[in-house]
Order: C-alpha cells, then structure tokens, then sequence
C-alpha cells in the first residue's frame, strides 16, 4: 500500500490507463484475439484454412466481383457448432462465370477466363440440383455475385479470408511460445539465483551457451530435429526464448533473496520450494511481465521468418509469413499488396505488443513519479 491506500496494482494499473499508445494497443491486441477466435465467422471463405480458389480469378485486385454458379454435386455436410471454430469440412462446388443462361430445363454458363475468347461453354440439367425447383428458385438459391474485398491470391483465394483465419497463427505462436519460455526460465532463473555456486553457474553456462547462438539458427536446428509443422515451431521457438526470462528472474531472485522477510521465512522453517513460489517469485514477476511482451512480438516475427523459409506452418495452413513468401515477387510484378497486406498486419501486431510492453515498463516502475 501507498500513503493513499491504494495497492500496488492498483496504481500500476492507473499509471497504464493514462498511456494512451498503450491501451489502445491492449484494444488492438484484443481486437486481434477475437478476430482469431471467431475467423471462421468473420471470414468470407468458411472452408477449412480458407482454402477455395480458382485459378481463373487468380491474383485480383482489391474489390473484384464475379458471378458464382454453386454447381449441383456432394454441398452437404454434417454441419456442427465446432464448424464455427474449426471452418467447413468441405468446399462447396462452385465456378466463377462470365455469364449463363437459364432455360426450362438446364443452365448454360461460360466460366471465368481474363480473355473471353479462351472462356468454356458448359451445361448443367435442373434436374441435377433438386426436383421440383424452378428456374427462378435455383437462380436466386444458386448464383451470386461474390465480392473480394481485398482481392485473391496468386490461387485464387480470398486474400481477406486468409488474412483473417492467419491470425490465429501468430497469435497462437506468441502465446504457446511465451509461456514455454516463462515456465522453463522462470524455473531456471528462480533455482539459479536462490541456491548460487555451481547451481548458478551450470545454469549461467547452459544460458550462454544457448545465447551465443543465432536464433533463428538454433530454431531452424530444433524445427529440422523435431520436424516441420505447426505445433513443432511452438515448441521450438519457445525453448529459444526461455533464456532471457532466465536472466531477469535470476537477477531478480538475487536481489530479493537478501531482504528481511526471506530471512524471516528461513527462520520461520519454510521450505526453500515455498520460499521461492510463494515467497520471492511474485514479487520479481513486474520485469518477467515486460519482456514477456517483447518476446510475444519475438515469436511472431521468428515464426513468419520461418514460413518464409519454409520451415513453419505448412500448406495450406494460413500464415502471414507463408503468404509473404508466396508473393513478395508479385511486388515487382505490379501486385504488391499481395505482400504488403500481411506484412502490414504483422507489423500492427508486433507494434502493438511493443507498445504494451513499454506501457507496462512503465507503469511497473516504482521509482518513476
């Protein structure tokens, strides 16, 4: 407590609220969250990954329209609340088309081509779709006019979809990434600093050994050991990070250790586990809470780096990185916000978490007025 009567978090608290670049960054971050919580819902594309394309509309430029023909065929699934999470097992059949002709017994299209001269010429009976539809029921039930806010990718997908159901790649990153690090390093650190002497210098030796490597090095050495994949990079940029959590709480530790109610614990019997968790962790946790911060911008960059590469997330699992890698030629191409739309939303995010970083440095520092 302060001479007011306020707590500590308390005033920690106030002192974040009067940042405005922070807490409108924590609105982004929480922003962000729900769009990755509910993709399935806000994206255009519900299928599975956002996966649909046609390589017809392949590469279009924002605001594109075409008319979809759903085509007759396997479009029922067994539909279940999980969808809404998890996106549509199946893709609905359909084709973007020039134009098409309804008559009493079938439907006649031309599907999409850039040069109508090439565009095919196809027919499907009414029968096919459901007897005892009429032709204006089909019409309105089975073609739309479908719009690409931010156009299609070089597969012809909706860029928007990906976009959105990517987020939950990098978020998902950051926070499984951060807490790995947080209970191997605050572990680590926590041992360290308390017990001191070859405790201590073990782990400083196994910290340095760890540090002098490049980290997206030893991400790459630990992804190749364990494997491409989604949870793979998780773990593996989580044990690449662990190392500086170690170094704040080992510090923290060291200090908080010599002061008068850890010498009371001891005296009082209390077990050296209990003297740590309960005793000298939750009052080193305000510097561990910052760089958790920094390394959840961390993670998301070194993830992106290695979809870039390859190593990440993989087709056609959605990631920003990934789709960087797909068209960064595209920038040179004339089309450069096929990369330039997940290289912005990267940066948003990892700006937002640096700035909530630096809020919280701040409102945590006791010694600042």
């Amino acid at each position: 407590m302060d001479k007011t009567g306020k707590s500590l978090t308390g005033l920690a608290l106030q002192k974040f609220k009067k940042n405005f670049w922070g807490v409108l960054s924590f609105w982004f971050i929480a922003l962000m969250v729900f769009v990755a919580l509910f993709a399935y819902v806000l994206a255009p594309d519900k299928t599975r990954n956002a996966n649909w394309g046609d390589l017809s509309i392949s590469s279009k430029p924002p605001g594109f329209t075409v008319t979809m023909v759903t085509l007759p065929g396997a479009t029922n699934y067994d539909k279940s609340w999980m969808h809404y999470f998890t996106g549509r097992p199946y893709a609905v059949p359909k084709v973007p088309v020039l134009d098409y002709k309804l008559s009493s017994d079938s439907l006649t299209y031309t599907e999409y081509a850039d040069d109508p001269s090439l565009a095919v010429t196809k027919s499907v009976a009414l029968s096919a779709y459901n007897n005892g539809m009429t032709a204006e029921a089909i019409e309105k039930s089975f073609i739309q006019e479908q719009k690409f806010i931010l156009g299609t990718d070089s597969q012809g997908r909706d860029l928007l979809s990906r976009l959105i159901v990517g987020s939950r790649v990098s978020l998902a990153i950051g926070f499984v990434a951060v807490f790995i690090s947080l209970v191997v390093g605050v572990f680590f650190g926590a041992i360290a600093g308390y017990f001191g002497g070859k405790t201590d210098a073990f782990v400083m030796w196994l910290v340095n050994i760890i540090w002098s490597i490049p980290t997206l090095l030893l991400v790459i050495a630990i992804t190749l050991a364990l494997g491409k994949g989604f949870w793979q990079v998780f773990i593996a940029v989580g044990l690449t990070m662990w190392v500086e959590v170690a170094r704040v709480v080992r510090g923290q530790v060291m200090g908080i250790k010599q002061m008068q109610f850890v010498t009371a614990a001891r005296a009082l019997g209390y077990r050296d586990a209990r003297i740590i968790f309960s005793h000298i962790l939750p009052n080193s946790m305000a510097p561990v809470i910052v760089i958790s911060a920094a390394n959840f911008a961390s993670a998301i960059l070194v993830e992106s780096g290695l979809s870039f590469l390859g190593l990440g997330a993989q087709p056609p699992v959605p990631s920003w990185g990934g789709m960087i890698k797909d068209h960064y030629n595209y920038i040179i191409l004339g089309k450069p916000y096929l990369a330039l739309a997940p290289g912005i939303a990267m940066l948003l995010l990892v700006l937002a978490f640096m700035m909530v970083g630096n809020a919280l440095r701040d409102a945590l520092d006791v010694k600042a007025e």
